[in-house]
């Protein structure tokens, strides 16, 4: 007989194996997996209470006042047109025999702004050449209609006040009421 050696072989299935398949969690995968999820709660909060406090304080868009002071009616020449507020209001104050109104700077065609040409007393739109005379009524070019007024009355002090909230169409016959217009 001889003797063989005999020795132990790994069987499959042994311990290396086991360990690559189970998911055992160590105390520093713990708190790993912790820290990722307090990260994760403090993002998700921060982000909502952002949101809140953008809905309950939003940025609002500055527009100028719809009421304005602008100065007494003896400031005014007679037949002339006032470009002083065209670029801050978007009005323009005229001034006839008669009366003070303001008129819109906003074309009735497609909303440029005309520019007042004193030399030949009208207002020429530079986009699609409508013409209006002094008085607003439109006579050349594509516009429907004439140029909006706004509302005109004196304040306490005597002053002019424009009021653009309330607007006067010609082609209504709201020029005949009498808050569209100031006599002088």
């Amino acid at each position: 007989m001889s003797e063989e050696k005999i020795t132990p072989t790994a069987s499959v299935g042994t311990s290396t194996q086991d360990s690559e398949n189970r998911t055992e969690m160590g105390r520093r995968g713990f708190f790993k997996w912790l820290s990722l999820g307090w990260i994760a709660f403090a993002g998700a909060t921060g982000g909502f209470f952002t949101v809140m406090i953008r809905f309950l304080f939003p940025n609002v868009l500055f527009e100028p006042p719809q009421t304005l002071k602008i100065g007494f009616p003896n400031d005014y020449a007679t037949n002339t047109v006032d470009i002083r507020y065209k670029k801050s209001f978007n009005i323009w104050v005229v001034r006839d025999e008669e009366s003070i109104f303001a008129l819109s700077t906003v074309c009735t065609h497609l909303g440029c702004t005309p520019n007042w040409l004193r030399t030949e007393g009208k207002f020429k739109c530079p986009c699609h050449g409508s013409g209006f005379r002094m008085t607003g009524i439109n006579f050349e070019g594509p516009a429907p209609r004439p140029l909006e007024r706004y509302k005109v009355s004196l304040s306490n002090d005597g002053q002019i006040l424009v009021d653009k909230t309330k607007s006067f169409k010609w082609e209504k016959g709201e020029w005949e009421n009498s808050e569209s217009f100031l006599v002088v």
